[in-house]
This record gives structure tokens, C-alpha cells and sequence, in this order.
């Protein structure tokens, strides 16, 4: 005879998907748009979850929601229990692929000047393996769990708990520029940085200004020039001769190379943050994560 007492008791799902959306996005509307149903049935749906506990999770003023006290400590817990379902259920489908799928998160100039050439090195050496690469530049906590394999970014003092990182690519700032630029301006000392426009990213504030400091140059304004939302907006901008970048030596090794980027100073060569490769502690003995890891560091090896 079956144990009824110890079943699990659990509200309707669909009131518990309804109540969570809108707890998270601040409305029903918002909530009915992410969940494709309409505005009354999320309301509905969360009345029924609220008759079913017998409290309130909303305070009503008008068409304006706001959560009660229970109603936070409610969607807090909600939030963690639905991550870890999302988290089981993306595991669980890929355990079962015939060829195992690896979610790459990398920095976006990373992934387009160093890793996305390199790709193909390790398709060639591991065929059962399918990456599938995504770019951004969202700090660890916001990436959404179970959706990703391998996040790679930039050193940290503090990693969050749960996870493991290890550097494999140090990093060394030096400016560049398109050979073009060079003609009309020639830089030969950094004081001649000052005669050019310096290209300067969001995404790395203050580059120049450490940059100049180590070489000791007083006589150029730091925070002038033009400024970029994401850095490979400003290598992009150097390559077509607008200004002069402080391009990170591996990165743009290739750039260097081929002659689209130019480095018309000897140094120095500022150490920058090492880039890292993260993963969750749950997949440390993954065997696609481990060998993707593996080919990470021997790459950086190689490019030291």
C-alpha cells in the first residue's frame, strides 16, 4: 500500500512558474510575456497559489504589485529550487547525446582575436566533441546556470563559491596602430603619443593612464581621445587608423603578424590580468570539460 503521507506537497506548477516570473521581472505583464500566456491567466494563476498557501505574497495598490515579506523570502527560495531543476534538466539531456556539447562563455575580443582561430585545432583533436561558443562580458553570477561549460575571463581577487578557475594566458598591454597612422606622425619615444588621438574602452577603464604611468610619461593626457563601449571596438578602430590602442600581447599576435596592427614602441609591456578558465566545481571530473581546460593551458604555454 502506497505512503500518501510522505508525498510531497506541492502547489500547482503552473501557479508556482507564474508567481516566480512575475516576482523576478517586477510585473504580470512582463511575466505573461516571457511565459506567452495573457496578462489575466498570470494573475489568476497567482491568486490560486496565494488561496493555496492561505497568505498574500503581493501587496496591491491599484495595478501596482510589490511583494510582502513572504512573498521575497518566497522567491528567493523559488528562484534557487527552479535554477537547480534548469541546471538537472540541461545535464541530464546533454549526458544523453550521442556527441557530447560543450557551451563555451568567453570575452568577446578574446573570442573573436585568439580563441576563434584556434578553434579548429581542437575540433581536429577531439571529433566527439561539439562547442558551441557564446561571447559576453557579464560578471560570472549573471550567467545562467547549467547553460554554459567553460566561462573564460579576465583574473579575479575573489571567485564565487561553487566554482574553480585556474590562469592559462597572461597578458602584456602594449600600444598599437595601423602602419598608415605612422606616416604623417611618426611615434618614436611616448611623448609622441600626445600628436594621436588614444583609443580607449569601457571595458578596460584607465588602461592609459596605468600604461603612461609605468613608462613614465607625464607629458600625455590619459583620458583623452576617443572612447569605445567594448575593446574590440577600439582595436578595430587602431586597425583603421583612427588612433592608438593599447593592444594586449597574446591577443593580437595574429593582428601583429599579418601587419594590420603595428607596435612602434619597444615597451614597456604592461602585465595585465591573466585570463582564466571557470568552471562549475560539479564538472571538474567532466571529461570534455577536462580536455578543453587541458588544451586551454598548453595553448597559453605555447604562447608565452
Amino acid at each position: 500500500m502506497r505512503n500518501y503521507e510522505n508525498r510531497r506537497q506541492l502547489p500547482p506548477l503552473g501557479s508556482l512558474r507564474a508567481f516566480e516570473a512575475t516576482a523576478r521581472l517586477g510585473s504580470t505583464l512582463a511575466a505573461a510575456d516571457e511565459l506567452c500566456v495573457t496578462h489575466g491567466a498570470i494573475s489568476r494563476q497567482i491568486k490560486l497559489l496565494e488561496a493555496w498557501l492561505g497568505l498574500s505574497l503581493f501587496d496591491r495598490h491599484g495595478k501596482r504589485l510589490a511583494l510582502t515579506e513572504q512573498g521575497r523570502l518566497y522567491r528567493d527560495q523559488m528562484g534557487d529550487a527552479l535554477d537547480q531543476i534548469a541546471t538537472a534538466t540541461a545535464r541530464l539531456k546533454e549526458s544523453t547525446r550521442k556527441t557530447q556539447r560543450l557551451t563555451i562563455n568567453a570575452l568577446p575580443t578574446f573570442a573573436m582575436r585568439w580563441l576563434l582561430p584556434r578553434l579548429s585545432l581542437f575540433q581536429q583533436s577531439h571529433p566527439g566533441i561539439e562547442l558551441r561558443l557564446v561571447t559576453s562580458d557579464n560578471a560570472l553570477e549573471q550567467l545562467p546556470p547549467g547553460l554554459w561549460s567553460v566561462a573564460i575571463r579576465r583574473e579575479s581577487e575573489s571567485l564565487p563559491r561553487g566554482y574553480l578557475a585556474a590562469a592559462f594566458l597572461e597578458e602584456r598591454e602594449i600600444p598599437v596602430c595601423a602602419a598608415s597612422l605612422l606616416a604623417a606622425h611618426p611615434i618614436n619615444s611616448t611623448r609622441d603619443l600626445a600628436k594621436h588621438v588614444l583609443l580607449h574602452a569601457d571595458t578596460r577603464a584607465g588602461a592609459w593612464a596605468r600604461w603612461l604611468d609605468a613608462a613614465g610619461e607625464t607629458g600625455v593626457e590619459s583620458t583623452e581621445g576617443l572612447r569605445f563601449d567594448h575593446f574590440y571596438l577600439a582595436l578595430q578602430a587602431a586597425m583603421d587608423g583612427l588612433g592608438v590602442a593599447l593592444g594586449p600581447l597574446p591577443i593580437i599576435a595574429d593582428d601583429l603578424a599579418s601587419g594590420r596592427l603595428v607596435a612602434p614602441l619597444d615597451g614597456p609591456a604592461l602585465p595585465s590580468r591573466a585570463y582564466c578558465w571557470i568552471i562549475p566545481e560539479d564538472m571538474l571530473h567532466d571529461e570534455g570539460v577536462t580536455a578543453f581546460c587541458t588544451w586551454l593551458e598548453e595553448l597559453g604555454e605555447d604562447s608565452a
